[in-house]
């Protein structure tokens, strides 16, 4: 069953996450871009969700933070989910309340794969790069890889790729593939 992309907590709590957030910081443009993308996915979410059982992870959650793990040095679910328990930027977001919980890694990478399995992922990715405000956000001037990680990724420790390390570098090559054929 699929959850709903509400954010609660509103009512009870004393700490308004919308007013923590400056108008001007740069994530505001993005999230209402992510959500305008969002909005038409609409059927596509329901098409991947049951119909009866618990509500799972709201979708158009676990893709925002997604989004957030592609903009942030961010590695691993579990660091995700940390970085969602006490960053308020973070919270904001994806859409929870300061109260609400924060899932299980475990929990959101089975919803992500599910969503990537579907190409709901891609689908959404289109979708933010297909709106005409997205133009003047990207640009193919720069580009930098840290190679921090890459030394890490090629050590001893990690010579099985893990199924999340080759999404996360799809992810990231479809969206430049469709940068790249949109300019």
């Amino acid at each position: 069953m699929r959850g709903r992309d509400e954010r609660s907590g509103a009512l009870f709590s004393y700490v308004d996450l919308e007013a923590r957030v400056p108008n001007s910081h740069p994530l505001r443009v993005i999230r209402a871009l992510a959500n305008d993308a969002l909005a038409a996915l609409a059927r596509d979410f329901s098409a991947l969700s049951a119909s009866r059982g618990r509500p799972s992870i709201p979708p158009e959650k676990v893709l925002r933070a997604m989004l957030l793990q592609a903009f942030y040095p961010i590695c691993s679910e579990r660091q995700l989910m940390q970085r969602l328990d006490f960053d308020l930027l973070f919270r904001w977001f994806v859409g929870l309340g300061i109260d609400n919980c924060v899932w299980d890694h475990s929990v959101f990478w089975k919803n992500r794969d599910r969503l990537l399995d579907g190409d709901v992922a891609a689908k959404f990715l289109a979708a933010v790069l297909a709106q005409p405000r997205v133009k003047r956000l990207l640009s193919n001037d720069y580009f930098s890889v840290d190679g921090a990680l890459i030394e890490a990724w090629a050590s001893m420790k990690s010579f099985a790729q893990t199924k999340a390390r080759r999404t996360r570098w799809t992810i990231r090559l479809r969206v430049r593939r469709i940068a790249q054929s949109r300019s």
